[in-house]
């Protein structure tokens, strides 16, 4: 056993007097789909609802064993890593100052605010996460107060690491293979390097969102890359750039073992886990039940753990999640109709639907031409086979039309 082990099992025990191991469940509806044994680590069932409880603990902890007397720490966040701080600091009796950008939902202040009680302030800085950031490092060098980074630490590491050695002892033996979710990579890392310093046969799947691929691009640079652009559908995975200390352990992955996940598929298995088996997850919580499908028959009788690393989501975004499910299966469509102005061409338009298609959106966007105006159409229909009729009829009857569903320029201004 190394020595990053032997660390990581004493943060293990350690944590013991603030919660105990997060449920070990297996799923049987997700067994039977994939005809494998799929067990679930429920981090969605911690205190705070995430695995960021882990880190944030040994990162506080070790540094209180090093300096007693610190008794402020600071954080920048707008999610779980500042969940995680506030009730460790409450727990502790620390003062934690907590930086969020001024866009946070309502709904996750309202719960840091919760998690940390009198234990801790928030401030609400900037209006991207780069100002809160800044604000929150140069408070930290005015206060004397000791920042606590989300992920590019090694004591965040071992933290959050404690999940293999949950896992195993709970199952019994090292699983066949691990699904992990990657942001910053601070679990990621954490658990390879754990699981390489016990000897693990295990198998590592790493999945990250689409829009946020930070691993990825670092693999295919060689070093850490910031993204360009990301989307943070799945806020917490979706990072523009992996951490330097866990990118010390990852930077030997087989780029085969990063799976990505589209945003719109991961949105389809939120709705699956919960219809069907009525557990809550946020979208980087679900990274790993939803790249199952990427591996396919690979996993057939084997024995799968897959990390749920979150519950914190926001109810208000569910119609959201709905519609970029629905587009994902192929059931609504968006377009734009050039429709000639002339009476009863809406209604020549209209006869094509069929009876399972609904008009779900109808908007005039402007008179392009003399003799043309410019409409946009949301269509839903009961199965995604039926919009091949439709266009192939619209193309016949003359209507010009653009399908803009998956264009995201335009997607992102109009629909």
């Amino acid at each position: 056993m190394t020595g990053f082990a032997g660390n990581v099992r004493r943060a293990t025990d350690a944590m013991r007097d603030l919660f105990p191991p997060t449920p070990l469940l297996r799923n049987a509806f997700l067994s039977e789909r994939f005809g494998a044994e799929i067990w679930l680590k429920r981090e969605d069932l911690s205190p705070v609802r995430s695995y960021k409880i882990r880190g944030a603990f040994n990162a506080i902890s070790k540094h209180l064993a090093a300096h007693p007397d610190q008794d402020s720490f600071v954080c920048a966040s707008a999610g779980n890593h500042a969940q995680g701080v506030a009730y460790v600091c409450r727990h502790l009796n620390r003062h934690g100052t907590i930086f969020m950008p001024v866009t946070t939902p309502k709904q996750k202040i309202a719960k840091t605010q919760v998690f940390g009680g009198d234990a801790i302030e928030i401030r609400l800085v900037g209006d991207y996460f780069d100002d809160t950031l800044a604000a929150a490092q140069a408070f930290c060098a005015t206060s004397g107060a000791h920042f606590l980074s989300p992920f590019d630490d090694l004591d965040v590491m071992e933290g959050q690491a404690s999940v293999a050695v949950e896992l195993i002892e709970q199952l019994g033996s090292a699983p066949d293979r691990l699904v992990l979710p990657v942001g910053g990579g601070g679990l990621s890392s954490g658990v390879t390097a754990y699981l390489a310093g016990i000897g693990a046969p295990t198998r590592l799947k790493l999945v990250e969102p689409a829009g946020g691929a930070s691993l990825s691009a670092a693999l295919k640079a060689g070093e850490p890359f910031t993204l360009p652009r990301v989307d943070n559908f799945v806020d917490g995975a979706a990072v523009a750039r992996i951490g330097d200390a866990p990118f010390k352990v990852l930077r030997q992955t087989d780029p085969g073992d990063v799976l990505i996940a589209p945003e719109n598929r991961i949105c389809v298995t939120i709705q699956e886990m919960l219809n069907i088996e009525g557990i809550v997850l946020e979208p980087a919580g679900a990274l790993t039940i939803d790249a199952l499908v990427d591996l396919g028959a690979v996993i057939q009788g084997q024995t799968i753990v897959c990390v749920t690393s979150g519950g914190n989501f926001d109810f208000e975004r569910l119609p959201e999640v709905a519609e970029r499910a629905m587009r994902y299966r192929g059931v609504k469509k968006y377009f734009i109709l050039r429709l000639p102005q002339r009476p009863g061409a809406l209604k020549d338009f209209l006869a094509l639907l069929g009876p399972d298609q609904d008009i779900a959106r109808f908007e005039y966007l402007k008179k392009s031409a003399r003799n043309f105006g410019s409409v946009l159409i949301g269509i839903e229909s009961g199965a995604p086979e039926s919009f091949d009729t439709l266009f192939a009829q619209m193309t016949e009857r003359g209507f010009a039309y653009r399908d803009i569903t998956e264009d995201e320029v335009l997607a992102e201004f109009m629909i």
